[in-house]
């Protein structure tokens, strides 16, 4: 008797058990559920829209942009995020520099980007009012007294315009020290028309452009030049050729408006050169007018170079723009002051700084004792021997080589320096 007692008490507990266990499984969808929804068994139709994970494809996974509640508004900042997506209002910010009793203000989004195709106006200080006429996000006032100024732009319809002014800084004296936010003056071809603006005329020699024979000096290397001019460049082919350094083209400043533009070959012809074992050196042609607009360029210059090995000198292309160049017209004083702005900044940034120029602009356009003993003279006369009665260390003595590698012709050089 007490044996079938246990045997029903065993039974009800184990049809407790199983129905609990049946009833879990019902609560969470496991049971009921069509054997069609499950991966296992979808049709053909159904695996063609489904992914391995058994989302369906094309699902909308960035549907968080849109979500209004999705950040916390706490987190943005100053509400301008709200602000800007409601009524689509630009943030502006406002920045500028000195060099020597001058301000370069920059209208720029709150991305760091200039701000184009709009006529801003600025007030600084009690001075007057500057527009920016040519409506590239830049305006440039010069011949201030030194001193503080506020600068404070102007409103403009659809945009959120700083409520407070800039306090700026106009320096009383030029410093021989690179500008670190130039990138903003660096433009490329595709901004300006190349065609007018660069338009350097060596004037090494009117009667001659030289031999193709690869000299060979006692205490000199080989090495050649190059720019935008001289196309695509196999580098290892130049190397083996033997080449022994290349000075390449990083830029130039407009003929006509004076714009800083970085030639289209430099990066290019730089990593080729470094990657195939070449030293390099670098050169601007220069079309500055003054010195401020010198240490303008060899701050670009600077910036330019900063992510490459840099072994031979840092040179500034001084040659005539055919006449009609905004800085062809120069006295001897000012482009000998410009030029060597020019080397100062650039040693001033830890570089080794030279001047290119030809013979006759050394002997005639140029004031030679102005330079310091440190500045590299690259001499450019096309002959079988150089007859200027200088110093210097470099000598580009033809235009008409010709190197494996490149099509058509190149510069060719003897470097008399002592490099590392």
């Amino acid at each position: 008797m007490d044996y079938k007692v246990l045997r029903r008490a065993l039974l009800i507990v184990t049809l407790f058990v199983v129905s609990i266990f049946i009833l879990i499984l019902a609560m969470n969808g496991y049971i009921g559920k069509s054997e069609k929804n499950s991966p296992a068994a979808l049709t053909e139709e159904e695996e063609e829209v489904a992914e391995k994970d058994g989302r369906i494809k094309g699902s909308v996974l960035d549907a968080w942009k849109y979500d209004e509640t999705f950040f916390d508004a706490r987190l943005i900042g100053d509400g301008r995020y709200e602000e800007r997506a409601e009524s689509d209002i630009i943030p502006v910010v406002v920045s500028a520099s000195s060099v020597q009793k001058d301000l370069r203000i920059r209208i720029m989004d709150d991305r760091g980007n200039l701000i184009r195709d709009k006529f801003f106006t600025v007030m600084v200080g009690s001075v007057g009012e500057y527009k920016d006429d040519d409506r590239d996000g830049l305006i440039y006032v010069d011949g201030l007294t030194p001193g503080d100024y506020e600068v404070k732009l102007a409103a403009m319809e659809g945009f959120d315009i700083p409520s407070e002014p800039l306090i700026c800084s106009v320096k009383a004296k030029l410093e021989y020290k690179t500008i670190s936010d130039i990138s903003y003056l660096i433009k490329t071809e595709a901004d300006i028309d190349a065609l007018k603006e660069d338009t350097g005329v060596t004037d090494a020699d009117e009667n001659s452009v030289g031999t193709d024979v690869v000299k060979t000096e006692e205490n000199s290397v080989f090495g050649i030049d190059v720019s935008k001019f001289n196309k695509d460049i196999d580098w290892n082919a130049v190397k083996e050729s033997g080449v022994k350094f290349v000075i390449i083209r990083c830029g130039y400043r407009g003929s006509k408006t004076g714009s800083i533009v970085e030639d289209p070959k430099y990066r290019e012809n730089i990593e080729g050169a470094i990657s195939a074992g070449i030293p390099v050196g670098v050169y601007f042609f220069t079309q500055a007018v003054n010195e401020v607009e010198a240490v303008e360029e060899a701050s670009a210059v600077v910036s330019l170079i900063s992510a490459y090995k840099i072994t031979y000198p840092v040179f500034i292309d001084s040659e005539s723009a055919g006449g009609s160049g905004r800085a062809d017209n120069l006295g001897i004083q000012e482009r000998s002051a410009a030029l060597e702005a020019f080397c100062e900044t650039v040693r001033a940034s830890g570089y080794k700084a030279g001047i290119y120029a030809s013979k006759n602009w050394l002997g005639n356009r140029l004031d030679i004792t102005k330079f310091t003993p440190k500045d590299v003279i690259w001499l450019a006369e096309y002959n079988d021997q150089a007859t200027y009665g200088g110093d210097y260390a470099m000598w580009q003595y033809s235009s008409a080589g010709r190197i494996n590698g490149i099509e058509g012709r190149v510069d060719l050089n003897l470097s008399y320096l002592k490099t590392d």
